[in-house]
């Protein structure tokens, strides 16, 4: 048999796992569904004794996000509605008004997929943020009349009417709000990549209602509002609250330009104070309930020992979570995947028999919050496994999209001509790194010491022998690994036909010490063999267990976790921390930032100009359809209102400045004006 490399293991207990990956333009709902219908017929084909079982995926997340825009649709609906049936006071305009937002979703989704867009985390997030304007264009219109209907006309005229008067302004109205999502497409990197499809998923949206509130509207105004005649709409209470309010407006008209002046000064004393004190980051942290961890033991660590370690971490893990009942799932692998299985290590990627990936699935009501859990097992390993060095990973599929192939979500490359003079600059940088509080789990992602055996053929004595270098080479592939990776042979099953490899190699408990290595016997060119002892030395030393590069150079990783702030805070200080570690001892030698840190600052930037250029957008569009830059000038300066507004709540209600906070903020300058 193979030599052991790796166990993979579920709920404990090893196991045959079998990753399924799905293509880019792929659905992760279908390939779920279409694995789990199938998973009888896989069954069908095995023996009796082996179970085949579905253990784990990434769908919760996608239904989740699902359920969300549903409730976020109900809740804007019945949110409308109230406030139609409040100023208008009639049931079935709430009706005419309400009916739009499901057909302009449904609408969206359609123009989605003609674009080669799928239903994902971002798509559904811009249609979530849609809903709360979908039914502006439809209020407008039919608020507009109802004005009608109370002058006298009938239901058709009125429809008419109201509809063309609004025709403009409800035009302008969708190119303001669509005009704030022009800039994501001249964004760069994961900023282009993450806003314009929930730029396309808003557009579709609104596009959508803009069409409805001019052809559906209508008709349905016509066929529901029969009978309405002259009756008003607004009643005393509004009549005199428009009369109080017009009075206010007389006088301060008079103090215009002090108020101008104060209220500019306030906005953005409140932009600038405040909102450099908010928080930064992609996504916001979600507790989803699961988390991934990755335990590094001493170097050259047997796989059977990781694997009891493995097991005894689930077993802590199980125990601070407060019962093994509460664990859904656990997953894991420990060790290295054999070199004869065709699998794609880039889903998973452990460095050496030490090393073991383990993957845990909360119960839903288990009453388990992921951070400070992880916090707590941090205290836990370093009292009860001070030896073995742990990593919490992402688990959940935005944080893993968001790492951009980053283990954590900081990481730090070092690369260089020489391997250990990037060691040591790696490490002055943990040394500052430390000093972070923020940080948590700071190592080197490599195995640099892994134990070796140095085997020194004296080519004089061997010449002697008989013996020559290939021969050596051959006799120790086969005691340590296996002759198929010097020459390969295959035979071929007559009866079926399936090739099968044919190996020469000692069994595992035949090489166990350096004695048992030195009597291995090396082919000569006389009678009998010679023992390697006889024409080699043996000793022991270490070496790199992985190498790794990038443009041919080779790196070193410095991985780290966030806990108990931003991931904005943390990225200036530890662009200060490397800063402080002094200049590269090199001028080869490079620092690269992974991990989350780009793409935040490419989000970032990606904001601040793409909120630029919607303000100079929507301004060109206002002064066309004005015809007045004055005009245009007044409607644009409710934007620093708006922007104060944002940052003054996002502070209060503690969420940092993310994706969907940023893009929430530049729809409502498009929404304010």
């Amino acid at each position: 048999a193979d030599i052991t490399t790796g166990h993979a293991l579920a709920n404990g207990l090893r196991t045959v796992y079998l990753p399924v990956t799905k293509r880019g333009d792929a659905s992760t709902l279908a390939v779920v569904d279409l694995v789990r219908q199938n998973i009888p017929e896989f069954q069908k084909i095995l023996p009796e004794d082996i179970k085949v079982s579905y253990v784990f995926d990434q769908s919760p997340v996608v239904n989740r996000t699902i359920r969300d825009l549903v409730k976020e649709g109900g809740l804007g609906a019945l949110l409308t509605g109230l406030m139609v049936l409040l100023f208008l006071r009639d049931w079935r305009s709430v009706i005419v008004v309400v009916v739009n937002i499901p057909l302009a979703l449904l609408a969206a989704v359609f123009a989605l997929w003609v674009s080669g867009q799928s239903i994902h985390l971002m798509t559904l997030g811009g249609l979530a943020l849609a809903i709360g304007i979908l039914v502006d264009e439809s209020t407008v219109a039919v608020e507009n009349i109802h004005a009608h209907l109370a002058r006298g006309a009938s239901p058709a005229l009125a429809a008419y009417e109201g509809t063309r008067e609004t025709a403009l302004p409800r035009l302008l109205a969708m190119l303001c709000v669509l005009a704030v999502f022009i800039p994501a497409f001249f964004m760069v990197g994961a900023a282009k990549a993450l806003f314009v499809p929930m730029a396309l998923a808003v557009g579709f949206a609104m596009i959508a209602s803009y069409l409805l509130s001019s052809t559906l509207v209508p008709i349905l105004s016509v066929w529901l509002l029969r009978g309405q005649g002259a009756q008003g709409h607004g009643g005393p209470a509004l009549s005199g609250l428009q009369h109080a309010y017009a009075g206010l407006l007389r006088g301060l008209v008079s103090l215009r330009w002090p108020l101008v002046l104060a209220y500019l000064a306030l906005s953005c004393s409140v932009i600038w104070f405040v909102g450099g004190r908010l928080g930064t980051e992609i996504f916001p942290a979600a507790d989803n309930g699961q988390f991934a961890l990755r335990l590094r033991a001493p170097s050259g660590t047997r796989v059977d020992l990781t694997e009891a370690l493995a097991k005894r971490v689930l077993q802590i893990i199980g125990r601070e979570a407060g019962g093994a009942d509460k664990i859904e799932v656990s997953i894991g692998m420990v060790g290295v995947h054999n070199s004869s299985f065709p699998v794609n290590l880039v889903h998973l990627w452990n460095g050496g028999p030490e090393e073991g990936w383990l993957a845990v699935q909360f119960k839903p009501g288990s009453g388990v919050h992921i951070a400070p859990f992880q916090e707590r097992l941090r205290a836990v390993f370093a009292r009860e496994l001070p030896d073995v060095r742990f990593s919490f990973e992402p688990q959940d599929i935005v944080s893993r999209v968001m790492s951009f192939g980053s283990p954590t979500p900081v990481e730090i490359a070092i690369s260089g001509s020489s391997l250990p003079v990037s060691k040591a600059y790696a490490d002055l940088i943990i040394e500052q790194l430390r000093k972070i509080p923020a940080l948590r789990d700071i190592q080197i992602a490599q195995t640099l010491d892994y134990p070796t055996v140095a085997v020194n053929v004296d080519r004089e004595r061997a010449g002697l022998l008989g013996v020559r270098m290939g021969d050596v080479t051959r006799s120790l592939v086969a005691a340590t690994t296996s002759s198929r990776f010097t020459k390969p042979i295959y035979w071929a099953d007559p009866g079926t036909g399936i090739s099968f490899n044919v190996q020469v190699q000692i069994p595992e408990a035949r090489t166990t010490s350096l004695e048992d290595l030195g009597n291995v016997p090396v082919k000569s060119s006389g009678a009998e063999s010679v023992l390697l002892r006889n024409l080699a030395t043996i000793g022991t030393g270490t070496s790199p267990g992985t190498y790794e590069r990038y443009n041919v150079a080779r790196l070193l990783s410095i991985t780290a976790n966030l806990h108990g702030s931003d991931l904005g805070t943390a990225m200036q200080a530890i662009r200060q921390a490397v800063k402080a570690a002094g200049a590269p001892p090199e001028a080869k030698t490079k620092v690269d930032y992974r991990g989350q840190i780009i793409p935040l600052e490419q989000l970032l930037g990606g904001f601040q100009s793409g909120l630029i250029i919607a303000v100079v957008v929507i301004l060109l569009l206002l002064i066309a359809n004005f015809q007045s830059v004055r005009l245009a000038l007044a409607v644009v300066s409710s934007v620093p209102a708006v922007l104060a507004g944002v940052v003054l709540t996002l502070w209060l209600t503690g969420t940092s400045l993310n994706i969907q906070s940023a893009m929430g903020a530049i729809m409502a300058v498009g929404v304010a004006v």
